[in-house]
């Protein structure tokens, strides 16, 4: 299927210009997936994975949060999690207008993941469905206490403070994934003292409040061998959520699945669970 692709600029509340990428079938679209990236990318570098949902007849949409991507503010740093959850509902909002009635999907990794929970939580958006892979709920690693004692006074005294993420070559194994990153000026390793921490706490209150407050059918998978967010984490978020989650362990896999050796197979599973979820949908509206 051929597909189109636009950019788009999506102005917040408080006068952010968040930068937006489409890739659209040519012909009738059956769904819209939302995609929200992991720290330090961008919605760009989702490409392949929105093309191979294009194929299945979705139209696809890729934001750039506050510190990433085109999207302007100082690289690494958001005022709050809340804020970033915000400005997901706001761009859930604008893909679902551009598509009335058909349903939205949201899809967000790794710190997108930790996002597009809380937005779930926090703003109820009208999604049909949330995929969460690799979502950062909590690290894998316990950082150093030193740093994090800097970091917990910086947050305060100086929120915008920039560290190093520490993250390098445990996210894929990908020979041309990592030629194309080493190659990609918008990538960057850098978190806020302000963002880390609400970020990190944003994860444990979505673990806390998602089995009351979580109302959208989840998708949630993680490798096993994830070195960066925890994989026991979204195994607690599994079973608090039941029977409104299919939890997919992957066995073997690492951080970044739809960019590691089993990214086909991975794109598979999700485009699956869309299908029936799609299926569920149209059934309740009368399609």
């Amino acid at each position: 299927m051929e597909l189109v692709t636009e950019t788009l600029v999506l102005p917040t509340e408080d006068g952010v210009r968040l930068h937006v990428r489409s890739w659209l079938p040519s012909g009738v679209a059956r769904g819209v997936v939302c995609i929200v990236h992991g720290m330090g990318e961008h919605g760009g570098r989702y490409a392949p994975v929105a093309e191979a949902l294009v194929r299945a007849g979705l139209a696809v949409y890729a934001v750039d949060q506050r510190g990433h991507g085109l999207t302007p503010g100082k690289r690494g740093h958001a005022p709050s999690a809340e804020r970033l959850a915000l400005d997901v509902a706001r761009f859930i909002g604008m893909a679902g207008a551009r598509h009335p009635g058909l349903p939205v999907f949201l899809y967000g990794h790794s710190m997108g993941g930790n996002i597009a929970l809380s937005c779930a939580i926090r703003c109820r958006p009208p999604v049909a469905g949330l995929i969460l892979t690799s979502p950062w709920l909590r690290l894998a690693f316990d950082p150093p206490a030193m740093k994090l004692w800097i970091g917990r006074i910086a947050s305060r005294v100086w929120p915008k403070l920039t560290m190093s993420t520490g993250l390098g070559g445990s996210l894929y194994r990908n020979p041309a994934q990592s030629e194309a990153d080493s190659r990609d000026p918008l990538l960057h390793n850098r978190i806020s003292a302000a963002m880390f921490f609400s970020v990190r706490d944003e994860g444990e209150r979505s673990l806390r409040e998602a089995r009351r407050e979580l109302r959208v059918p989840v998708l949630l998978m993680h490798g096993t061998e994830d070195t960066v967010t925890s994989f026991a984490a979204s195994r607690e978020l599994a079973e608090t959520l039941r029977e409104r989650c299919e939890f997919v362990p992957w066995e073997g896999g690492w951080h970044e699945l739809h960019n590691d050796r089993d990214r086909e197979e991975v794109l598979e599973r999700i485009i699956g669970w869309i299908d029936g979820r799609i299926r569920e949908w149209s059934g309740r509206d009368g399609g």
